[in-house]
């Protein structure tokens, strides 16, 4: 059945070229250029869509990347609590739900899906400052998306432009680009005890934009000891000086505290998905977080023709965490960054010619005190402490060249990169460690406009992804840092194609968005995780190939009727990779196994994901908007361990949500409601890659119910 779908936008995708050609190519385009994804936005976007995430502002159709952006309208209806309620329409991108939001694994073309804890691989932004820390690894408990106002998605190789992304870039953008000041209060509840609740104020004067936005989340989770609740606090404040410059402030404030389940057995989990691994609920895991960041930015636009462009962005981070597993860790860290940029814009002879330069630090000194568990709490005692910083360091360059007018445009990129890590047994002055890690990515991409609204792009760059802090840990007890450990490179090659098509002329088939791409990515000395008697560590392996293909399309059927559609084909496979396994037999003696996966696929990747929506809008009389959509998620399985020892079994969901909204005057009131898995389906959702023990499954959600009603006014 997938496979069926998967090829269904290859035929829409020609089909409308062939029979669209003439009638929308033609003419001058009146729509501007937008995403190839199903979203389900109720109005036509009548302004160019641009794209940041790229570090020079530029519309998608000039961008010789995969790209998607999604706006607040795409998704106010939709349950608004994780990243993967939002997103998993999006080609390429696979979201795997662990803990709520809060451990939501992202993958973007298999960067990213090894990491069995936060993010990796793929660089997330709010509000274009890092929320990844200087080693790659993201938490994403800032995140809340009655405050989000778009998001970029910039997808494959960034290594050229961002330390740390070979998968791509994610960005979450604030909603300040409003044009009145309004009031909004917001509630969401759900089933297992879901709700959300709070506050949205946005000012509007003559030289300032004031956003705030407070947001109480409480989450008792469909798996045992699964609970989570949450404080959200996100603030954006931006000033116009002068006509040409803009200084913003930008900061936010997170508390709270989610319980960790655990991984199951494959016999635990057909026994029951929705139980806890018993050693989880005795240790009582859990992650206790306060952080928060404030920063501050400064845009000016200056020269005779406006043509140059400066960015200079400092920011603060201060993080407590307090993890429970084996033992119990209270965490400090302190973080400072500083980003800038320069660009320029101007004429190489007839042709046109833009320039770009800037560079990135960001320090994050951090003391770790280490206690005995006991039952969830922490012991009296400190058993170690350990002192770290980990720096990074690193500047790019960019040149975008007019080859052909108007037509061909060849873009070059590269960047340098510096990561250092230092750690120190405070305890035992004699144990420290030292590593650095550097490396150039270059990028060379061509963009060519077969259209104004056409265009083929290809690219070819290499990569760079250091160990994160928590992969860099030793087996061996003699050292901090595994000395074999080394970072992860690959060479990426990308084809694709993407544009829109419009008929206003015709009454059915009006609008066809599409995206199609290509890659190719010979990775070396990939990073995987392994176990050790139940503590997790990170080795190399030697060599993977990864092929896939993305396709997306958005077709309006008719006015108000809008079908989406996306199909993501993965083929990942180990070149080779010779490794040694370290078990434990009945009496607790380590066995040490030589393993040969070369040939193997690789895990916690499906081969088809596939995702369709169809929506309907419709306004009743002049203040009232309704809204339906239901949409459909398959899932190829997954392989559990790099032996390729077991796969899950594919699953399929369906989801369905109505909404309404209804103003009057500078009143607003809006109601949606919606269930997701509407036939239970009960799946693995999360895999526990190359568990040593075999705790490889953890259920994704069963059928749940949620409500929402927001109440406004605009001044």
């Amino acid at each position: 059945m997938k496979k069926f779908l998967c090829i269904v936008p290859v035929f829409l995708f020609t089909g409308f070229l062939i029979f669209g050609n003439s009638a929308g190519f033609a003419q001058e385009p009146r729509l501007a250029d937008t995403v190839p994804i199903p979203s389900d936005s109720l109005y036509r976007e009548l302004e160019e869509v641009v794209i940041t995430a790229t570090r020079v502002s530029k519309r998608i159709i000039d961008i010789p990347y995969s790209v998607v952006r999604l706006n607040y309208p795409n998704f106010k209806y939709d349950r608004k609590i994780g990243s993967d309620d939002i997103l998993p329409a999006v080609p390429g991108l696979f979201l795997q739900s662990r803990y709520g939001d809060h451990d939501v694994r992202f993958s973007i073309r298999g960067f990213g899906s090894r990491s069995n804890s936060g993010v990796r691989g793929v660089r997330i932004l709010l509000d274009d400052i890092p929320e990844s820390e200087p080693d790659g690894q993201t938490r994403l408990e800032a995140l809340d998306f009655n405050s989000i106002g778009r998001i970029e998605i910039v997808k494959g190789n960034a290594s050229s432009l961002y330390t740390n992304a070979p998968g791509g870039v994610v960005d979450f953008i604030n909603d300040i680009d409003f044009n009145r000041s309004s009031v909004v209060q917001f509630n969401q509840f759900g089933s297992f005890g879901l709700h959300k609740n709070g506050v949205k104020a946005a000012v509007k004067t003559n030289s300032y934009r004031l956003l705030t936005t407070y947001s109480y989340v409480n989450y008792d989770g469909y798996r045992q000891h699964n609970n989570e609740n949450w404080h959200i606090l996100n603030m954006v404040l931006e000033s116009t000086p002068s006509p040409h410059t803009k200084l913003s402030i930008l900061g936010y404030f997170v508390d709270g505290i989610i319980r960790l389940p655990g991984s199951l057995t494959k016999e635990e989990f057909q026994q029951n998905p929705w139980q806890a691994d018993p050693k989880s609920v005795s240790r009582d895991e859990k992650r206790i977080t306060t952080k928060g960041r404030v920063g501050i930015r400064y845009d000016a636009i200056f020269g005779g023709n406006l043509n140059n462009e400066i960015e200079v962005t400092a920011y603060g981070t201060i993080k407590y965490f307090e993890r429970t597993a084996k033992d119990y860790r209270i965490i400090n860290r302190y973080g400072l960054g500083l980003s800038a940029r320069y660009v320029n814009k101007s004429m190489i002879g007839l042709r046109h010619n833009e320039f770009s330069v800037g560079g990135d630090l960001f320090s994050q000194p951090a003391r770790t005190e280490y206690y005995d568990n006991i039952n969830g709490a922490r012991g009296d005692q400190i058993l170690q402490i350990e002192s770290e910083d980990i720096v990074n360091k690193g500047f790019y360059i960019s040149d975008n060249f007019e080859i052909l007018k108007e037509k061909m445009f060849v873009l070059l990129t590269s960047r340098y990169d510096n990561v250092i890590y230092d750690q120190t047994e405070e305890t035992l002055p004699s144990r420290s460690d030292h590593r650095p890690f550097n490396a150039f990515t270059p990028k060379l991409a061509l963009n060519y406009k077969l259209t104004p609204m056409m265009a083929v792009y290809t690219s070819y760059g290499w990569s760079f992804d250091a160990p994160a802090s928590n992969e860099m840990g030793s087996p061996d007890p003699a050292y901090l840092f595994n000395g074999d450990l080394n970072p992860q490179e690959s060479q990426n090659f990308e084809l694709g194609m993407k544009g829109s098509i419009y008929r206003w002329d015709k009454k059915f088939f009006t609008r066809f968005i599409y995206e199609a791409s290509f890659f190719n990515i010979r990775i070396g000395n990939e990073i995987i995780p392994y176990e050790v008697l139940g503590e997790v560590y990170y080795r190399n392996a030697a060599k993977t190939n990864r092929l896939g293909v993305e396709l997306g399309a958005h077709v309006e059927i008719c006015k108000g009727l809008n079908l989406g559609m996306t199909c993501t084909w993965s083929h990942f496979r180990y070149l080779s990779y010779e490794a040694r396994a370290i078990g434990a037999d009945s009496t607790g003696t380590l066995i040490e196994t030589d393993k040969d996966f070369s040939g193997d696929i690789v895990p916690s990747v499906p081969q088809n994901n596939v995702y369709l929506s169809l929506t309907y809008t419709r306004p009743v009389g002049n203040h009232l908007n309704a809204f339906v959509k239901a949409s459909y998620q398959g899932i190829g399985g997954l392989w559990v361990d790099d032996e390729n020892t077991d796969k899950t079994n594919a699953y399929n969901l369906l989801n369905g949500l109505i909404g309404l909204d209804v103003k009057f005057g500078k009143f607003n009131l809006m109601a949606s409601a919606g269930i997701n898995n509407l036939f239970d389906e009960i799946y693995v959702g999360f895999t526990n890659t190359n568990a040593a023990n075999k705790r490889y499954y953890e259920a994704g959600a069963p059928r749940d119910y949620y409500f929402s009603i927001n109440a406004g006014y605009t001044f």
